[in-house]
């Protein structure tokens, strides 16, 4: 199995501290190597996320009002 070795004829198991060292230093390792956006591409996309956004809730709001408008008119209540 993975993770056991074999000591004196008997199963001695890896103490799982081990693996989460390994782990967190694999994740250094990968921090490392990430080319992070300049603050300027970060600006940009957040702009232009937030426009959709607004954009989206204008259209959402108009098709409301739009069908909400339709069904007093249908059921005239």
């Amino acid at each position: 199995m993975a993770g056991e070795q074999k000591v004196n004829g008997a199963k001695a198991v890896k103490a799982p501290r081990n693996g989460l060292i390994k782990y967190l230093t694999g994740m250094k390792a990968e921090f490392k190597r990430i080319t992070w956006a300049s603050k300027e591409d970060t600006k940009k996309a957040a702009i232009t996320v937030l426009i959709f956004c607004l954009i989206y809730i204008v259209f959402i709001a108009i098709f409301d009002f739009g069908f909400s408008s339709l069904f007093k008119i249908i059921f005239k209540s």
